[in-house]
């Protein structure tokens, strides 16, 4: 079985990109066990549908499970509750709360996806100007990370939890993997066309 950190590490690689230095930071935080700011963060019922839509537009479900199906939202709640600072909490309800006053649920499938849309595309200029590093995420793993002085933002965030959350979960591994177990010896096994999995 895989560790907290092992797990980070791998799905790092797998979904490409660089993880953000307080998503690895809340890692470490949530694998000890030590609670950062549990009374400083809450979501309304507002929030919370704004974030359920926002995690099943990031990951709908098709013939496989979505965010939603996969316990995403809560998910987001609990991390960011739980395990980040103060910084990300301000960008994040911001964030959220910008969402509400453009009237995002009110939208129709399309204009919810543009909306999001410019919102990417506004924070990939606002990520210019983070600062970039490594920071180690498991044994002999290093891993690049982004740091800003405002905190993280919130489409960034979001994403980041979004598939932290469904690839940490036995749905979203499922949706994504054929578990190959190998009894005895090890034996390469043929794949079916267009399956994805691996072989521990």
């Amino acid at each position: 079985m895989f560790n907290r950190r092992e797990a980070v590490s791998r799905i790092a690689m797998m979904v490409g990109g660089a993880f953000t230095a307080p998503t690895l930071f809340a890692m470490d935080v949530k694998e000890s066990g030590k609670f950062l700011n549990a009374d400083l963060f809450s979501l309304t019922d507002a929030q919370r549908q704004v974030v359920t839509a926002v995690a099943e537009h990031i990951i709908p479900k098709t013939n496989t499970a979505g965010a939603i199906d996969a316990g995403v939202p809560a998910f987001i709640e609990l991390m960011l509750k739980d395990c980040y600072k103060a910084p990300e909490h301000a960008s994040f309800l911001k964030g959220v709360n910008d969402l509400i006053k453009a009237k995002f649920l009110s939208q129709n499938q399309d204009g919810q996806v543009a909306i999001l849309t410019l919102l990417e595309s506004n924070t990939k200029d606002m990520m210019r100007s983070y600062q970039q590093r490594r920071m180690k995420v498991g044994d002999n793993v290093d891993k690049e990370t982004l740091e800003g002085a405002n905190g993280v933002p919130f489409w960034r965030l979001i994403k980041e939890l979004t598939l932290l959350g469904y690839y940490t979960s036995e749905k979203g591994i499922e949706a994504s993997f054929i578990y190959q177990p190998i009894p005895g010896k090890f034996e390469a096994t043929k794949l079916l066309p267009g399956q994805k999995s691996f072989q521990y």
